[in-house]
Formats: structure tokens, sequence, C-alpha cells
């Protein structure tokens, strides 16, 4: 009787003993699961934000070269800007220089000549400001002899502060020759090469 309670005792024993590591078992193989997705989501976090911060380093690079590139292109359009502002006052200065007395006591007569060949010289009609015509008017009537036979006017107007114009058919038209006019026809041509200059030089240091 004591030998078979001794063997209930043991296999009591022996059974808690195996139910225990079974337990055991099961509980560190959930552990050890658990653990793995923990590492596997902390990896799958870590991953998302290593490539959001990727994202936003590219987009704060292309936001950095996008405004530099912007203000580059700023500072290069003012620039020009400046260039054909003073270019134009350049162009006008010399035109104003250029269009003297003595030049228009010339010019004047070879434009009206020219001009009698293909209109009726009493359509045409020539216009300058006070100082000028009181300085040339002289001149051009010598000049101009046949011409102001024909019917061509030499008239003041205080529309024309420098240079001259020339007024067809009682105003229907007129051809400007003032500084101003010149200086614009000069710099409808050169502003495009201006741009064109500087944009060659731009690239040039970009490279």
């Amino acid at each position: 009787m004591d030998i078979q309670l001794q063997e209930l005792i043991d296999k009591i024993k022996l059974d808690g003993v195996a139910t225990a590591e079974e337990e055991a078992a099961k509980i560190i193989s959930e552990a050890e699961k658990s653990a793995q997705g923990i590492v596997q989501e902390a990896e799958k976090n870590a991953a998302r934000n290593i490539e959001k911060a990727k994202l936003e380093a590219e987009r704060l690079e292309k936001a950095s070269v996008d405004a530099i590139a912007q203000a580059s292109r700023n500072v290069l359009l003012t620039f020009r800007e400046n260039v054909v502002k003073e270019l134009n006052a350049l162009l006008k200065d010399a035109a104003q220089s250029a269009l003297s007395a003595d030049l228009l006591k010339t010019l004047i007569p070879e434009v009206i000549k020219n001009w009698t060949e293909k209109e009726d010289a009493k359509d045409v009609s020539v216009l300058l400001n006070k100082k000028d015509l009181d300085s040339v008017q002289s001149s051009l009537t010598a000049s101009l002899k046949a011409e102001l036979a024909k019917g061509l006017r030499i008239q003041m107007s205080e529309e024309v502060v420098d240079g001259f114009r020339l007024s067809l058919k009682d105003g229907e038209a007129f051809y400007d020759f003032s500084s101003e006019s010149i200086a614009s026809l000069f710099s409808s041509y050169l502003n495009p090469q201006t741009a064109k200059i500087m944009k060659e030089a731009s690239q040039t240091m970009g490279n």
C-alpha cells in the first residue's frame, strides 16, 4: 500500500513537472513571438520614419535649390532691366546730342528731297520746336527753296521737344525724327542683343 501511494505521488510529481514544463515552453514561445512582433513593428516604424525623413530632406533640398534659382533669376532680370534702362538713357542722350542745329540743317533737306519724290510737297510739313526753328529756318529756306515754292511748309510745334517731325496731309500721318524716336529705334534692336549677351554670360557663369 505504501509503495502504491509512493508511486502515485511520484506520478503526480512527474505529471506536474511535465505540465509545468509545457506551460513554461508555451509561455516562452508566446513571449518570443510577441518579442518578434514588437521588433518587426519597430523595424517597420523605423523604416517609415527613415523614408519620411528622406522625403522631407529631398523636399527641403529641392525647395532650397528652387529658391536659389528663383533668386538668381530675379537678380539677373533686375540687372538686365537696369542695363536696358541705362542703355536707353544713353541712347537718348546720344541722339539729343547728335540732333544739333548743324545736323538738322543737313538732315532735313535730305529727308525732304527724298520724301517729295513720292509725295507732293504741298502735303508735307516740317515741324520743329521754336529754338531749333529759329536756328535753322534761314538755312532750310535756302536749301528747300524749290520745295517751298511747291507748297512745303516749315512750322513751329510745341509738341516737338527736339529733332523734327514730318506731318503729311494736314496731320493724317506723322513721322517722328526726335531723339526719343531714334533712341527707341536703336533700342528695339539693341535690347534683344543685350538680353542675348546677358543670357550667354549667365550660362557661362553657371558653368
